[in-house]
């Protein structure tokens, strides 16, 4: 069908960002060099009408500063506690953006940079964006070389792999931040968006949101999602972080190993069915709880709390701080590969 190139907009620095729109015959996504973002995805509902599942801004400014949408999130994906750690017995200091931690990547992360793009057409078109990262940026040790590709695939899935090789010892933890509404209408909230995740346990964390190091059983607990649950049942639950954070915003700890379904969530007016597959061992549900105010969506209207959610795969949060924790640690010698994958169906 061709893959559609345009200009999205111009860099303050005067850099072109484009936009790369991929179809088959069932599914659209549009991506962006900026921040490797996805800025669109259409699925068909239950009566085969297209809608876009994602949320997202109409313009390259709105994606400016501290804006996720859609975005690759790296060198690490969620949280580093003080914005430290350790490796190989020398103390690495990171720069702050989340009080005195570091957030998916720093202030200077990856979904601020103007990545490569190279694509091609088929019956599952894909893109692929490239990024060298120098050594020390945003404190992180070693030269790295980030690779990230997007497919769309026969069996309505964007199928996400991410690659990279690194010059020294260093933290990697990619994973896309798309914020999914699958009634495609970013003015209504997930409450009757029922979610199972494939999980047994969720991380302990503090006030802050870095993990204590803990693993608690999800079970007789509102994070219980190892049966279907709408997500509006306990988002409003007297949980003390539930009540901080205004919903959920917890890392959840994926059973089984290797290449699996993780999640499924459903919406029940338009009849979408989205499942998740991951080889990672962790999954962030976040629930849109406290839109910056005044951020406009695709349709020119501020965007509301609980409007959409996150299913981000992942290495568990600070890992780099807890032998406990699996991964995280990219070797010199050491190829990184990773797939995460979004599929789509109706009931």
């Amino acid at each position: 069908m061709g893959v559609k190139v345009e200009r999205f907009g111009t860099l303050p620095d005067g850099r072109e960002v484009r936009s790369y729109t991929l179809c088959t015959g069932s599914m659209t996504a549009v991506f962006t060099d900026y921040g490797c973002r996805v800025l669109r995805l259409l699925a068909p509902d239950r009566e085969g009408r297209p809608g876009d599942v994602v949320l997202g801004h109409r313009t390259l400014e709105e994606y400016f500063g501290a804006d996720y949408h859609g975005a690759a999130i790296g060198r690490w994906g969620n949280r580093i506690g003080g914005a430290r750690f350790q490796l190989d017995g020398q103390t690495y200091t990171l720069n702050k953006n989340d009080g005195e931690n570091s957030l998916h990547g720093g202030p200077g992360g990856f979904h601020q940079a103007l990545w490569a793009a190279e694509y091609e057409d088929g019956e599952e078109p894909e893109i692929r964006f490239t990024l060298e990262s120098p050594d020390g940026e945003e404190g992180f040790p070693g030269a790295l070389r980030a690779s990230i590709a997007y497919r769309l695939t026969a069996q309505n899935a964007l199928k996400i792999t991410y690659q990279a090789k690194a010059t020294r010892r260093t933290p990697y933890n990619p994973t896309n931040h798309s914020f999914f509404n699958l009634s495609g209408d970013p003015s209504k909230t997930v409450l009757d968006t029922s979610l199972t995740i494939n999980a047994q346990q969720s991380t302990a964390v503090t006030d802050a949101l870095i993990p204590t190091g803990e693993l608690l059983p999800v079970a007789e607990s509102p994070l219980d999602f190892r049966s279907p649950k709408k997500l509006g049942q306990d988002m409003f639950a007297q949980d003390h972080l539930i009540q901080l954070c205004g919903g959920y915003d917890h890392n959840f700890c994926a059973a089984g190993q290797g290449y699996r379904k993780i999640a499924e969530a459903y919406e029940p007016e338009s009849g979408r069915v989205m499942e998740v597959f991951t080889d990672m061992p962790g999954v962030q549900l976040y629930t849109f709880n406290k839109p910056p105010q005044g951020v406009l969506g695709k349709d020119g209207r501020p965007m509301g709390p609980h409007t959409a959610f996150c299913l981000e795969t992942q290495f568990y949060p600070d890992a780099v701080n807890h032998e406990n924790f699996p991964g995280g640690i990219l070797e010199p010698e050491e190829d990184f590969a990773s797939v995460t994958a979004y599929k789509f169906s109706t009931r």
